[in-house]
């Protein structure tokens, strides 16, 4: 989602001045209610996450910055181009397995020290996929399957956009039911009862239709140009509007809807994952947030310290 992450000099500022304090990590909650635990969450953001330890980050934070190994760039914990760790190992990061694929589109003015788009390819790395602009995916064949995250007049909830993608998905095999016999038969098997089932929804076509979705990387400012390209006019969008951003940058004259881009991704999931794929949000995506907590925590102390907070 479009943002105005922070300054990498921020970070590196943050880093600095808490370099030899220990930040208390996120812990799982005890068996609250998901009511009640958005409700705590309002009042304190990134509580109640089920985390990897920050041990690790600790102990880069102490080491300082250093050079990636490939641009060899001055970098803490991770290096924003090259999309690649830096002072830690692959082995010490939480990786995991996501439901959808993550395709994220970034301006290409948008720094890239100021994106939190990196966070999710370093966290799962085998479902995000990052593209610079003009260059996006050809979503023809996939459009019934995809969708973009996005605010606006005509964004849907997820409720609704499940609704139109399961409606889409059936007016296309009412489609392929009009073909001749004879070529449905080559692609078709009958059940032991003889009665065909091709014009009937699966389990996972009816609970999960998407297969793929969309994000746009930058501030609010420049997304006009990526969000009115034509390319993007036969996806539906979808708006969280019920989630509130923590973001330490939040862009001025913006609602507090509107947020950051790992935000996006991770309130799209947990939601996601709740209205249509299990009864119960069980914390499997909350180390999307491993290095945004984590930064969270350290800037708003460091805040606290100068006397900012």
């Amino acid at each position: 989602m479009a943002s105005k992450p922070a300054d990498a000099g921020d970070l590196t500022k943050c880093a600095d001045v808490c370099s030899r304090e220990k930040l208390t990590c996120l812990i799982a909650p005890d068996s609250r209610t998901r009511a009640k635990a958005r409700c705590d969450a309002a009042a304190e953001p990134l509580q109640g996450l089920k985390l990897a330890s920050h041990a690790v980050l600790h102990r880069a934070q102490l080491r300082g910055r250093l050079k990636c190994g490939k641009c060899s760039g001055s970098r803490m914990f991770y290096c924003y181009t090259c999309f690649s760790l830096v002072g830690v190992s692959q082995e010490e990061i939480p990786q995991i397995k996501l439901p959808l694929k993550i395709d994220i589109i970034k301006h290409p003015n948008e720094t890239d020290g100021k994106s939190t788009a990196v966070h999710a390819k370093l966290i799962a790395p085998d479902d995000v996929t990052i593209y610079t602009y003009p260059c996006i995916p050809d979503y023809e064949d996939e459009k019934h399957k995809v969708a973009l995250v996005f605010p606006g007049p005509g964004s849907l909830t997820i409720e609704e956009l499940t609704e139109q993608l399961v409606a889409a998905a059936k007016r296309a095999r009412d489609s392929s039911t009009d073909e001749p016999a004879v070529k449905r038969m080559k692609c078709e098997s009958k059940p032991e009862d003889g009665k065909s089932s091709s014009n009937q929804p699966t389990e996972q076509e009816k609970s999960s239709p998407l297969k793929r979705i969309l994000f746009i990387d930058s501030t609010w400012n420049q997304t006009n140009k990526i969000i009115t390209d034509e390319r993007l006019q036969a996806l539906p969008q979808v708006e969280l509007k019920t989630r509130k951003t923590c973001f330490w940058r939040h862009q001025k004259g913006t609602p507090d809807t509107y947020l950051s881009t790992i935000e996006a991704i991770y309130y799209f999931l947990r939601d996601y994952t709740e209205l249509c794929l299990s009864p119960e949000y069980l914390g499997e995506y909350d180390n999307l947030l491993f290095f945004y907590s984590f930064l969270y925590k350290l800037i708003n102390k460091a805040k606290h310290t100068a006397g900012k907070l």
